[in-house]
């Protein structure tokens, strides 16, 4: 990448920054674009210091991606978890380190604030990113089964 990338933790001022990417993740998973909710959904997350997010910026402020990150807790370790509940990058950073960025990112605030694990969840056939999870050392879980419930 020729312009340098900076990841960072974002704060409500960031919102014009990030809506966009997240925008841009819904519809990559399918939901129809609304650039509206994109911003209202980050703004409150963020006031509401409901969840964590960091984005990847340009040395000229162009954001190429983001992570956001919901606290919870494990009971098992009583202890506190993350969950990495999003992780985009704009296709024109693709490839180009941002997404290891951003998850070495997430993993460097875990352990600075005392959580004992990440935990994410991907569709089977987002090969690409199981590819980058796996090389910065993420495990894929074998004894669990996910169950949802829709209301």
């Amino acid at each position: 990448m020729s312009d340098p990338m900076t990841v960072r933790r974002a704060t409500v001022g960031d919102v014009e920054l990030v809506a966009p990417l997240f925008d841009a993740y819904r519809q990559f998973y399918r939901t129809p674009s609304d650039l509206n909710l994109a911003r209202t959904f980050i703004r409150a997350r963020l006031e509401k210091g409901e969840s964590v997010i960091f984005i990847a910026v340009l040395a000229n402020g162009t954001a190429t991606g983001f992570t956001q990150l919901y606290p919870t807790f494990s009971s098992v370790s009583a202890a506190p978890i993350l969950t990495l509940n999003d992780l985009f990058v704009a296709e024109s950073a693709r490839r180009l380190g941002v997404g290891k960025a951003l998850l070495r990112g997430a993993a460097e605030y875990g352990r600075a604030n005392g959580a004992v694990r990440l935990s994410l969840r991907t569709e089977v056939n987002n090969t690409t990113a199981q590819r980058l999870y796996e090389a910065e050392g993420w495990k894929r879980e074998t004894q669990f089964y996910a169950y949802d419930l829709t209301l």
